[in-house]
């Protein structure tokens, strides 16, 4: 159990029987009344967001979790198969709990986070940047860059992202896997 001003960015707390973390909070003390934290928590398992103030002193149930790499190997089926880079174990994670699978390559080390007590896997997270090689795109147009146009094109993974007009097709380009948003060209 923990107090409620205990909690930080990405403290993991039980709360109506679901597991939360906390993705912002705020101690708020008002001119009148008593002191609350302000939190919003991302559910673990359907990724919304939930808004709750907390009175200072409240006691809350507090989850122990552990995150470690592990090593993306294969697909099957609809799970993705992990390898614990310490123990060595496979374990299957379904495709729901990835955050950014759709810019993970083979053997891409990614960040799994269990509960401790119960060894279940809550989510994976693929690294926030991928650099990745484009396999199609229509050819670049030179000079036509005076507006901030894009156009679509396929990268290794399969994934389609908005790249500009200048990138060619084998040219590799960096990838933020939280929105799929180009970055940059990688030399």
């Amino acid at each position: 159990m923990i107090n409620s001003q205990d909690i930080k960015i990405g403290t993991c707390i039980r709360l109506d029987g679901k597991l939360y973390f906390c993705i912002e909070f705020l101690h708020v003390k008002p001119g009148k009344g008593n002191t609350f934290m302000r939190t919003k928590l991302k559910d673990v398992v359907d990724g919304y967001v939930l808004e709750r103030r907390f009175n200072i002193g409240e006691k809350l149930e507090d989850v122990r979790v552990e995150r470690r790499p592990y090593q993306y190997l294969y697909k099957e089926g609809d799970d993705y198969i992990f390898m614990n880079q310490e123990t060595f174990e496979q374990i299957p994670i379904a495709h729901d709990l990835i955050n950014g699978v759709d810019f993970m390559k083979e053997s891409e080390i990614v960040e799994v986070v269990t509960d401790a007590s119960s060894d279940t896997v809550l989510f994976a997270d693929v690294p926030t940047k991928v650099v990745l090689k484009v396999t199609y795109t229509e050819p670049g147009l030179k000079g036509d860059t005076a507006t901030n146009a894009t156009k679509p094109a396929t990268v290794e993974t399969g994934a389609e992202v908005r790249v500009p007009l200048f990138i060619n097709e084998g040219e590799t380009i960096e990838v933020d896997t939280r929105d799929g948003s180009y970055l940059g060209r990688v030399k």
